[in-house]
């Protein structure tokens, strides 16, 4: 093997940077994403949790509550001096890693993440693991116009599929099939 594979092999095992932020996934503790995000921001570090906000019905009221998308999971934007203060943070299990790789997460799956946080009426579902492939589409219409992705059921609303692989998540979000055409391979 020669010196250049091994400095690919050492880029993907650790893409954290001396000077560059980049996005990773950290794994806190059940029911703690908002508070392990404060203690970071606290600290000063850039970090995110994406909420829902979600009506409660109860018998004799309604509550609007906001809960994490992605339950245990909190997004920090870090550079690499900056690695050991968020495991030093209370209520945090450690960086998501793939076959023991600290992947970074793109700057545009943030965004994406945002921008479905931001459509109301939007519902969404986070589904672990890899789902089997449907008709690819392209959402025309709303915030997340341009997203492509596959429909995955078609049970009196079309399911759309966003896969956001370095998470290690699926994202299943109810859009009116008007919202969508059918695309060929994506």
């Amino acid at each position: 093997m020669n010196s250049s594979s091994n400095a690919a092999i050492d880029k993907k095992t650790n893409q954290l940077h001396e000077a560059e932020p980049r996005w990773f996934a950290v794994h806190t503790r059940s029911r703690s994403e908002k508070y392990v995000c404060n203690l970071l921001i606290k600290k000063q570090i850039n970090s995110y949790v994406p909420l829902q906000r979600l009506m409660k019905r109860y018998k004799k009221s309604t509550k609007m509550l906001e809960k994490p998308l992605i339950n245990s999971y909190v997004f920090v934007k870090i550079v690499k001096g900056e690695y050991l203060a968020v495991l030093e943070t209370e209520n945090v299990a450690g960086f998501v890693k793939f076959n023991r790789n600290m992947l970074a997460i793109p700057e545009t799956e943030i965004d994406l993440l945002r921008r479905f946080i931001l459509e109301p009426g939007l519902e969404i579902e986070v589904v672990e693991g890899t789902l089997s492939v449907g008709d690819p589409v392209e959402i025309r219409a709303g915030n997340l116009m341009g997203l492509r992705g596959r429909v995955m059921e078609l049970k009196g609303k079309r399911r759309f599929l966003v896969e956001l692989e370095n998470i290690g998540y699926s994202l299943l979000i109810t859009i009116d099939g008007l919202f969508l055409d059918k695309l060929g391979e994506v």
